[in-house]
């Protein structure tokens, strides 16, 4: 009994001070913890109190100053700068300012492309135009000229019989998100092989849906890059109604909003053409 009473009390004992041991132990490292940042306090700068106000006022004063400064120019912009194409004057100049340096640094340039393995379908994404029911049978591409004329009006059979291209790249919304997809059909400069006598260097190409509620304008030398198709099929399939069905276009060299689905209208053009976001204060250009 004695032996284990006498354990009992040994054991307790040493408890004790191994606690005590780290207390000490814990109370040296804040103490020096404590030290350290008092050094380092002390080998700074010291200011004021009245210092230190006096800096926060100026940084305050500064800050609203910049924010009035900032909220009397956006007034200006609104309301002396005349609205160009539904954009504020001055913003669509610096818009088409960007586009002409843009183009010159892109210069024919091509995008990534992808293993047609590593496409996804993509996700449905606006519908402006696509609101009446398509029969495919009877749908129909009008082809005008620069001065108006009908050159054509040409059934699906006509893009299907060009030659066909596969082609996996990454499609960009301007809203900030992003899908690898596959799109197949003939391109657009062996369609405008069909015309290229009878409308001779005209600079623009417009697009329309056949119902005229949504179009895009695009630059000749744009959309005849390699890479831009009248697409008919995506993944390998006959495009859906809120893909663009029967025909859009596709390219990875603009955003998503320039792609026109449903195509009804080609026509050629030597002025600028109208572009439905454009005219919302979006960039006409929207390239990549």
């Amino acid at each position: 009994m004695t032996g284990d009473n006498d354990t009992t009390d040994n054991d307790t004992t040493d408890d004790d001070t191994t606690d005590n041991h780290t207390t000490d132990n814990n109370t040296t490292a804040t103490t020096d913890r404590r030290a350290e940042l008092e050094a380092q306090a002390r080998s700074g700068e010291a200011i004021s109190v009245e210092e230190f106000r006096g800096k926060s006022r100026r940084s305050f004063v500064t800050g609203a100053a910049g924010v009035l400064a900032a909220g009397v120019f956006w007034n200006y912009i609104q309301t002396k700068s005349e609205p160009v194409d539904g954009a504020p004057g001055i913003l669509r100049s610096t818009l088409r300012r960007n586009e002409a340096i843009w183009t010159s640094l892109v210069n024919g340039r091509s995008a990534p492309e992808y293993d047609l393995a590593d496409a996804e379908p993509i996700q449905p994404n606006g519908s402006i135009g696509l609101d009446d029911e398509i029969d495919v049978a009877a749908w129909t591409v009008r082809v005008e000229g620069p001065d108006g004329q009908v050159l054509d009006e040409l059934d699906l059979s006509t893009f299907e019989d060009l030659p066909q291209q596969e082609l996996a790249y990454e499609h960009k919304c301007i809203e900030g998100w992003s899908n690898i997809t596959h799109w197949g059909g003939p391109r657009f400069r062996d369609f405008h092989a069909m015309y290229a006598d009878q409308v001779g260097d005209v600079p623009y190409v417009a697009l329309e849906t056949p119902d005229g509620e949504y179009y895009v304008g695009w630059h000749m030398d744009e959309i005849l890059h390699p890479q831009t198709l009248l697409a008919l099929r995506e993944h390998d399939e006959p495009l859906t109604s809120i893909h663009g069905a029967p025909l859009r276009l596709a390219s990875p060299n603009k955003y998503g909003i320039k792609t026109l689905k449903r195509i009804g209208v080609i026509r050629y053009s030597n002025d600028r053409p109208a572009d439905f976001w454009a005219e919302r204060g979006y960039d006409w250009y929207a390239g990549l």
